[in-house]
């Protein structure tokens, strides 16, 4: 684990967090040598944080023994120069167990996912992510997302608890985050993170850095980090000249990513395996029940990037490697 908590590792990044793909080998099992050069690819690209076995990495798909393999990996391959954030979810008691595995590993913290299937009331979900953050002494992020919509009293309850430093939003109401960033600002002292966690979220970056969320995931770090950090230095500095290109990267590359993107389910995880897999080390395939993106589609993701990288003026930097 790192020396420094992980809440002011993470506040002000150098870099984007690193959302790294799991690499799977031809007979379907974990590559662990693929996983760990893209883990330490991006890593040495810049990445502010590793975020392994979350969504972009198919938590869902993996055992609690594979689970525990690939995050041990990264935080092996971090080596102690960023912070490992891991994955956790299903029921309490399966988040638990997955927590536990965590800090076994080496983590530094987690980002904990929806509950399995239930759409559950706020006392059911607050009671849920108490307990997983009692249940270790890792840090833990709050995911809201899908089944997992949290009321601002809510987040406020959870940012009062102990060991929740965080929330990350993946469903995109304005509205709701912009009232829940009040209520916790307005009656929980302290520096409470937020994240912007929706699918390609640069598309949305400014929107949220306007209610003062300026954290957020890249999947394209994934694959084209160079263009991500690009991004990243640009956003962060919250010029006029950083916007301009913020704005000239949307336009050009974020807004037809994520168009392509949202041409078949499960995108946001295969497609960006696909581009990990054009530049980077071979993670091989999805598992189930995820699917291949249409070779015509991971066509266009290749030109998408070329056109991405005339953007920023980089020439075929190995993605992700």
């Amino acid at each position: 684990m790192t020396p420094a908590p992980l809440a002011s590792r993470l506040r002000v990044p150098s870099g984007p967090l690193f959302f790294p793909v799991t690499a799977f080998g031809p007979d379907g099992s974990v590559d662990m040598g693929a996983f760990r050069a893209h883990v330490r690819g991006g890593v040495e690209a810049g990445a502010a944080a590793v975020f392994a076995c979350c969504g972009t990495g198919e938590f869902h798909a993996l055992t609690p023994e594979e689970f525990q393999g690939c995050v041990a990996a990264a935080v092996e391959e971090a080596a102690g120069r960023v912070p490992v954030v891991a994955g956790a979810g299903y029921g309490t008691a399966l988040a638990v167990r997955y927590a536990r595995l965590a800090a076994e590993a080496g983590a530094d913290g987690l980002l904990a996912m929806p509950p399995y299937l239930v759409v559950a009331g706020q006392e059911g979900l607050l009671r849920h992510y108490t307990e997983l953050a009692a249940a270790t002494s890792l840090d833990v992020i709050v995911y809201q997302r899908d089944n997992a919509v949290l009321a601002p009293e809510t987040v406020v309850a959870l940012a009062r608890a102990d060991g929740v430093i965080g929330f990350k939003d993946g469903l995109g109401d304005m509205d709701l985050m912009q009232r829940t960033v009040s209520a916790v600002r307005a009656e929980v002292p302290g520096g409470f993170l937020y994240f912007n966690g929706l699918p390609t979220a640069e598309l949305t970056g400014l929107a949220y850095r306007g209610i003062g969320v300026r954290l957020y995931s890249s999947a394209v770090f994934c694959f084209a980090p160079d263009i991500a950090l690009a991004f990243h230095r640009a956003f962060t500095a919250g010029t006029p000249e950083g916007d301009a290109t913020v704005n000239r990267l949307i336009d050009g590359f974020y807004r037809p990513f994520g168009e392509l993107r949202a041409l078949g389910r499960g995108y946001a995880v295969s497609l960006v395996k696909a581009g990990v897999r054009l530049g980077g080390p071979d993670v091989g395939p999805v598992r189930p029940p995820l699917h291949e993106p249409a070779a015509e589609h991971v066509k266009r993701l290749a030109e998408l990037v070329e056109r991405g990288r005339e953007l920023v003026g980089t020439a075929h930097p190995g993605a992700g490697a």
